[in-house]
This record gives C-alpha cells, sequence and structure tokens, in this order.
C-alpha cells in the first residue's frame, strides 16, 4: 500500500501522466496534438496498456509518432511513466480513465492508429459487453481512428480471438482484414510486432501458448 501511495503521488506531478484533478483531463478532446504533445504528429493508442511495456517500445521505435497508453491503474502507468522519463521521452503519454469514456477524451478522427494488447478475455456470457473488442467498442474506435487507421490485437486467448474473428466477419464495414493464430510463425505479420513483448505475452509464450494477432481497418464512409 505504502508503494501505492508513492506512485500516486508521483503520478499526480507527472507531465506525461493524465488523470482526474489535472486541468488537461477536462480539456483533452481534440487538443493532444496542439497542447499536450505541441507537434502535429501522429497519435497511436494503446488500451489496457498496463505496465506501458507496449506504448513505451513502440514509441521508442518510432519517435516520429506519438503513443498514449489507456488504463484505470494508476500504480501500474507509473511504471512506463518512469521508463518514458528516464529515457527523455516527450512522445509518450499515459491516460488514466476508463476505455469505456475514450469518446470523452479524443475527438472525432483524432487518432491514427489502436493497439489492444492482451485485454482480459471476460470469458463469461455476461460480460460480452466488456470486451475491448464488443460492438460497441469498435463503434467508439470508428469515431476517434483517422480514416485509414488500422487496429492491431494481440492476444494468446483463443477464445477472445475467435469470438473477435466471428464479430469482424459479420460486419460490413470491415476492410483490410489479415491475421494469425500464429505470430511467431508468420514471417510477414511479425514485422508489426517490433519484438516487444508485454509482461502476459512473455508469460504466455513461455508456456507453449500460440500468440494470435489480427489488424484491420474500417471502411471509408461514402
Amino acid at each position: 500500500m505504502r508503494n501505492k501511495l508513492g506512485r500516486f503521488a508521483d503520478n499526480e506531478q507527472r507531465y506525461n501522466i493524465v488523470q482526474q484533478g489535472k486541468e488537461f483531463f477536462e480539456a483533452a478532446k481534440g487538443k493532444w496534438n496542439s497542447e499536450h504533445f505541441k507537434n502535429e504528429n501522429d497519435i497511436v493508442l494503446e488500451l489496457a496498456c498496463g505496465n506501458g511495456e507496449y506504448t513505451v517500445g513502440l514509441a521508442e521505435k518510432m519517435p516520429e509518432k506519438n503513443f498514449i497508453g489507456v488504463d484505470i491503474k494508476g500504480s501500474r502507468m507509473w511504471v512506463g511513466s518512469s521508463q518514458a522519463i528516464d529515457a527523455g521521452m516527450d512522445n509518450v503519454a499515459f491516460l488514466r480513465t476508463q476505455i469505456l469514456m475514450l469518446e470523452k477524451f479524443f475527438g472525432e478522427s483524432e487518432i491514427s492508429e489502436i493497439w489492444i494488447t492482451f485485454p482480459d478475455p471476460r470469458p463469461r456470457d455476461r460480460d460480452e459487453k466488456r470486451r475491448l473488442t464488443h460492438t460497441r467498442f469498435l463503434e467508439m474506435y470508428k469515431k476517434i481512428l483517422k480514416p485509414g487507421g488500422w487496429i492491431k490485437f494481440k492476444t494468446d486467448n483463443t477464445g477472445l480471438f475467435d469470438y473477435t474473428l466471428e464479430l469482424l466477419q459479420q460486419r460490413d464495414d470491415i476492410k483490410s482484414h489479415v491475421f494469425t493464430k500464429d505470430l511467431y510463425e508468420d514471417e510477414e505479420l511479425m514485422k508489426d510486432h517490433y519484438g516487444i513483448k508485454t509482461r502476459f505475452e512473455a508469460k504466455f509464450y513461455a508456456l507453449g501458448e500460440k500468440i494470435k494477432y489480427m489488424k484491420f481497418q474500417f471502411k471509408d464512409d461514402d
């Protein structure tokens, strides 16, 4: 508890963490480029970012883009925030909020790409609406993504992956949909991976689980 309280105190002072109680938290929508990053570079989201391994890892690989990790767990995002600060990275931010609230913080077409990395699979039927690839989340992503923006999804959970595949196949607004059920054996799609592993990915891969991956775009509105 003491460690968490210390992290929470740090978060309150950190520019790269946007959370309730800070002025920008209430004014962020549509202003990430102009007021936070102070550039016009593309913005990439990592949802349910946890410790922020992907947020920081991608930002290190692509300094020409801005990266925002979204999660509700402030103690976890403190880890990624610390790594970014220690490395002097100004293209990394973290937003502490429920993912269901994304439209409060991002305007239409403000985001260029979304990563969903090893989310809670929510296997019970009664929790279906809480899955980050459920229709209600997809509709939010569609609004905040720029035309042609990619959604990239990685998981070890076969049930969640198959559920998402079936859901996308039922939609008529999906294009450029590619996927693999064994990422580490797919030479082409491995290029998207950048050699970055989340804590959960490393754990399950070591246990022999195959890593599933897909990416897709929404069709442009006519």
